[in-house]
């Protein structure tokens, strides 16, 4: 394998480590010995009503109790850091910026009451839970007034209505979804924060992990 192999673990640190955590964060760094790459340790830290630096902490320490060493993260720096997302704000705000203005993620206004009825109402349907796309045919000067003006949103990527994506797993081999399965999910949350879906992805490509 290639020494431009870089792989990562990124626990969130919302409570005790757990096997899983050591588990995954064991094939990643032998993965990264192996072929001379480089091993990242990444805080997931988005949710902040539960991430605390105690947990924080009790990661680290776990991960070191297994004599794992990581080139790059929060507690040693490196070329491609912060390695908190809670530091990545700026960063996630630009990608999504870029985003939107590309037609590629949309802000919603939809409010929680709107979107308990519309689950409530697929589910007596027996249909597919999801969004139904309701703010992505606004006009793009309106939503911008509309976020202008303070008015609670969230953002959403545009998923394809047709179609699929094909992604070549080196377990799996090729694993195909229809974009039509898969709704507009939130990348930024109404309070700034990025979800999973948009941290994760720009954290990985920016950080040049090349394996999971």
């Amino acid at each position: 394998m290639s020494d431009q192999v870089r792989t990562r673990i990124a626990p969130s640190p919302t409570g005790d480590p757990h096997v899983g955590t050591a588990y995954v964060a064991l094939f990643n760094y032998a993965l990264a010995r192996q072929s001379g790459g480089s091993f990242v340790l990444r805080i997931e830290d988005t949710d902040r009503q539960r991430s605390t630096p105690e947990s924080e902490q009790m990661i680290l320490s776990a991960l070191g109790w297994l004599g794992l060493e990581w080139n790059e993260g929060p507690d040693v720096g490196g070329p491609h850091g912060p390695y908190r997302q809670s530091e990545r704000t700026e960063i996630y705000r630009q990608h999504v910026d870029d985003l939107v203005a590309s037609g590629a993620a949309y802000p919603c206004f939809c409010t929680r009451e709107r979107l308990e009825e519309l689950r409530a109402e697929q589910k007596a349907a027996k249909a597919q839970f999801g969004y139904d796309g309701h703010c992505r045919s606004l006009d793009a000067s309106e939503a911008e007034k509309r976020c202008a003006d303070g008015e609670a949103h969230v953002i959403r990527l545009a998923m394809p209505s047709d179609g699929e994506t094909v992604a070549d797993d080196l377990l799996r081999g090729e694993i195909v979804i229809q974009n039509a399965q898969v709704d507009d999910q939130i990348l930024l949350k109404s309070d700034g924060n990025p979800t999973y879906h948009l941290a994760n992805v720009v954290d990985d490509h920016l950080m040049g992990i090349t394996h999971i």
